[in-house]
């Protein structure tokens, strides 16, 4: 079967970890990604809120194709384009207020992604959780109609408005060696369902990574199976994807 793989990371690829910086790349994952990239002749990126040079130090040496922060920065056959932190001064402005107001929230997180920005608060208690994601919602609104923000699971992410993986991969699929393929990706997380619906729609296969409402139409549990299945693919077994749990 012809498709084109697209895949998020945390949470999918690896293990989601209390901090960004600490999650865990499993032995021999690396070597899976490369190896199935060369049986699907290219078609497998990476689609990410991280920034693209944050998944390259988690796979190198592995240079991937990847869209980065949802989106705003993506890499096609080693060319980078987008995410550019200075043409986004509001988004700075906010930046700089949400790292002063969090600085008596010792376990909110202030992940400045450059054309974007995360506020994570899995480690804080119940009380500083619902003043991190006041202080997101404030700041989502001050800057308006051209940024959004997205809530996931213990973090808030402010990106901007036009940026999303849904519109990541149809750009993918626009050009060599995506186009006339079938779009499958693999997602865990509510920012995930928009990508989804449009690879739904576009006659692709969406598979949510774990539990919770989805309209995607297939379902793996964790991200241990999800490394199980591309390692089976990477050794050359069918790609069946009529034949994986329905979510």
């Amino acid at each position: 079967m012809d498709i084109a793989l697209f895949l998020d990371f945390d949470g999918t690829l690896v293990d989601i970890a209390p901090r960004p910086e600490a999650v865990r790349v499993e032995p021999g994952l690396i070597e899976t990604l490369v190896t199935l990239r060369e049986r699907l002749g290219g078609a497998l990126a990476l689609v990410s809120g991280r920034p693209v040079s944050q998944l390259d130090g988690f796979l190198t040496p592995a240079r991937l194709d990847a869209a980065g922060l949802h989106g705003v920065e993506r890499r096609v056959d080693g060319i980078v384009s987008g995410g550019r932190p200075e043409d986004h001064p509001a988004l700075r402005a906010q930046v700089a207020r949400l790292h002063e107001e969090a600085s008596a929230l010792p376990l909110v997180l202030i992940e400045d992604k450059g054309a974007s920005v995360a506020v994570h608060w899995r480690l804080a208690s119940a009380a500083d959780t619902e003043r991190a994601e006041a202080l997101v919602k404030q700041a989502a609104a001050a800057l308006g109609a051209d940024y959004r923000l997205q809530l996931g699971k213990a973090v808030g992410e402010i990106v901007p408005a036009q940026a999303t993986k849904g519109v990541a991969i149809r750009a993918f699929m626009g050009q060599a060696p995506y186009a006339g393929r079938r779009a499958v990706f693999l997602g865990d997380d509510k920012t995930d369902e928009i990508a989804f619906a449009s690879v739904a729609e576009d006659g692709g296969v969406a598979i949510r990574v774990g539990d919770g409402d989805t309209v995607a139409s297939r379902r793996l549990p964790d991200p241990a199976a999800v490394r199980t299945l591309l390692t089976a693919w990477a050794s050359g077994e069918p790609i069946e994807l009529d034949s994986l749990p329905a979510a």
